[in-house]
């Protein structure tokens, strides 16, 4: 096979679907595509996984405590591609993606993974606009980081880099992507595209994935050099929702003063993001609405990452 590609599931089989249907249009010879997907919802094997008669799709059953990365890592167990396709079970890519990221890794040997940028129909709500942007903040360079929801590299690459960390719940992709640019560059190209169907479209749903988004954050320091680029969205969150507790701490004990104190400083980094996301990307939202995601990211983050903290002191004591 020339391409395996390979997707982690666990529920919603009608993104599924698509994510294949998208596959099935890719400009290559679907005789050498394979998909496999490896899913920890029983049904998977009983569900018509058609996106073509031409694709070749294999699906696998996993036992549900396997976390994402342990369920990509038995996928390529079960492939036989020369290149390997990681997916998110929620992508629509666009008909070139596969072609393009071929095309990206051979056109320099140093690369190592190649990704494609995210796009989102203009009738989206603005909060996926902003994610959509914050995901395209760099484009067609290489990058110190790519997000796990597609990822293109060689067999021997992945053998090289040793595989997805089963050990963390979230953020795999922060440290596979990380130790990936030991051996060689992360490129993010504009010259394919993708549609994150499953993306956070109300701030009530990002404030409950951030949660969980944030449990692993910590883990994923552990085994790895943190740039200096990269601390600030470890330390902000935390910091931002320490400083809004101390207001409400201080607003309940009557020291009004220091609680509205507490909220601004808790505020300036919220303010700073705000600012410099709209004049990086000028989005078609308002500052408004810009603020309003990070008044709702940062908090959600923190939370996360004192629940993830909780959870490993726990662990260690046990």
């Amino acid at each position: 096979m020339q391409i395996s590609f390979i997707i982690p599931h666990k529920g919603r089989f009608e993104m599924l679907i698509q994510t294949i249907v998208s596959i099935a249009k890719q400009n290559v010879d679907l005789s050498q595509v394979e998909v496999i997907v490896v899913s920890q919802t029983p049904d998977v094997l009983n569900q018509t996984l058609s996106g073509s008669a031409k694709l070749l799709i294999k699906p696998h059953l996993r036992p549900e405590n396997e976390t994402i990365s342990a369920l990509r890592n038995f996928g390529v167990t079960q492939s036989s591609g020369q290149y390997l396709a990681f997916l998110d079970a929620d992508i629509y890519l666009s008909e070139n993606w596969g072609e393009q990221m071929q095309r990206i890794l051979t056109q320099n040997p140093k690369r190592i993974i190649a990704s494609a940028m995210q796009i989102c129909t203009s009738d989206a709500p603005p909060l996926e606009k902003i994610r959509t942007s914050l995901s395209n903040a760099e484009l067609d360079v290489n990058v110190a980081f790519l997000p796990g929801r597609n990822l293109f590299l060689r067999r021997e690459a992945f053998a090289k880099i040793g595989g997805f960390p089963e050990h963390l719940i979230t953020c795999e992709d922060y440290y596979f992507t990380d130790k990936a640019a030991q051996f060689g560059e992360l490129f993010y190209t504009s010259s394919a595209t993708y549609i994150h169907l499953g993306e956070d479209k109300t701030l009530k749903g990002m404030f409950d994935k951030e949660i969980w988004r944030g449990q692993s954050n910590l883990q994923s320091i552990e085994g790895r050099h943190i740039p200096l680029r990269e601390w600030p969205s470890f330390v902000v969150p935390p910091a931002i929702f320490l400083f809004i507790v101390t207001s409400f701490i201080c607003l309940f004990a009557g020291l009004y003063s220091l609680a509205i104190c507490s909220l601004l400083i808790g505020l300036i980094p919220v303010m700073a993001y705000s600012i410099r996301l709209q004049n990086i990307n000028e989005l078609p939202v308002s500052f408004c609405q810009i603020f309003l995601f990070y008044s709702v990211y940062f908090p959600a983050r923190a939370i996360g990452t004192f629940v993830g903290l909780f959870k490993s002191i726990r662990v260690r004591n046990s």
